[in-house]
């Protein structure tokens, strides 16, 4: 397991003087989150405030300034965001020391995400304001674009799972590879005949799930990871929230989860989308194959890369995945019944 990062004091010290915060009277570490990302609390007589150092990985100086333009525009429109606080020397949202990139946030308190109906509502709700509100947004970079779907990325990582030539869990992981190929080549085939390639492209936010939110009294307040956000047809955006608010997986071992989605939480984000953004009958149907998409998307990579899943067994991850994309594609006439309400 990697160590976990921590500020050293003259670290510290160095950082704040480039920012306007008043005198400091405590700081108090904040374990949430990434470990490689020490994150502190500081309360000042000005506030309260959240200090990120970035793990070195996901400090592409391009990357964060390119969230950083996304996330005060929706500040701007009043979206529940962080506010970013600037240097006080060149009015800038990240400041950059050395081989380190600092973000400093106005702090926001919050709960996590409790399964509620309301909170799943108006998650979806907010995912459609976050498109309605950036459907326009231009910036001076060229944005970087992409999606899980119909990937050579994800083609090219489920082909080196279980590549290895020791036979065993290698063989077993193969055979579930080639079963998710099978898979997600069918889906992206029928997302394709539903014109996907025609479907206007914006900035999305491309990891909308409620690890990155906080809520209060089941309402959205404030979305806290901007990392993946990129250029793609909103409605990606939208088939990952709904399979990230309707998994189903609270036990330790994947090969326990059951292979059911949380069909409730499902319509009710898509129910919350739909408040604000309307879809057409192509966009309603591929939403099921984008989903299969995404969830054997999201699982391959690091599987391929290391043969687990953060610290769980590959091929149990890669099983459980297995069990819920053919729980979608099995019933996928009783969901888009649903769906279409």
């Amino acid at each position: 397991m990697p160590r976990e990062a921590h500020f050293s004091s003259e670290e510290l010290a160095q950082v704040l003087s480039h920012y306007n915060i008043g005198v400091i009277h405590q700081v108090t570490p904040l374990s949430a989150g990434n470990k490689r990302a020490p994150k502190l609390i500081l309360v000042s007589d000005k506030g309260k405030f959240l200090l990120k150092r970035r793990q070195h990985g996901k400090d592409d100086l391009y990357r964060v300034a390119f969230a950083h333009t996304v996330q005060t525009h929706l500040d701007s429109r009043s979206f529940p965001v962080a506010s970013l606080v600037e240097t006080r020397d060149q009015k800038k949202t990240l400041l950059q020391i050395e081989n380190h990139i600092y973000e400093l946030f106005e702090f926001v308190a919050g709960a996590r995400y409790n399964g509620s109906a309301e909170a799943t509502i108006d998650a979806g709700c907010h995912l459609a304001k976050f498109h309605q509100y950036l459907s326009d947004f231009a910036c001076a970079w060229e944005p970087l674009k992409g999606s899980f779907h119909d990937s050579s990325i994800v083609r090219r990582h489920l082909k080196m799972v279980g590549s290895g030539k020791r036979e065993g869990a290698e063989d077993k992981l193969r055979k579930i590879a080639d079963a998710l190929m099978c898979l997600y080549n069918e889906s992206s085939t029928r997302v394709n005949q539903f014109g996907f390639d025609s479907w206007p492209q914006q900035v999305v936010h491309g990891d909308w799930h409620p690890g990155n939110m906080l809520f209060s009294e089941h309402r959205l307040v404030a979305v806290l990871d901007f990392d993946s956000t990129k250029v793609a047809p909103p409605v990606t955006d939208l088939a990952n929230g709904m399979l990230q608010f309707s998994i189903v997986g609270d036990r330790p071992n994947p090969a326990d989860w059951p292979d059911y989605l949380d069909q409730a939480r499902l319509i009710q984000f898509l129910q919350g989308y739909r408040q604000i953004i309307q879809l057409d009958k192509n966009k309603l149907a591929s939403l099921l194959d984008l989903m299969i998409e995404t969830i054997i998307a999201e699982a391959v990579l690091p599987v391929a890369t290391t043969g687990f899943f953060g610290n769980l067994s590959g091929l149990d991850f890669l099983k459980m995945i297995n069990r819920k994309a053919r729980w979608l594609d099995n019933n996928r006439h009783t969901l888009n019944e649903a769906m279409n309400f």
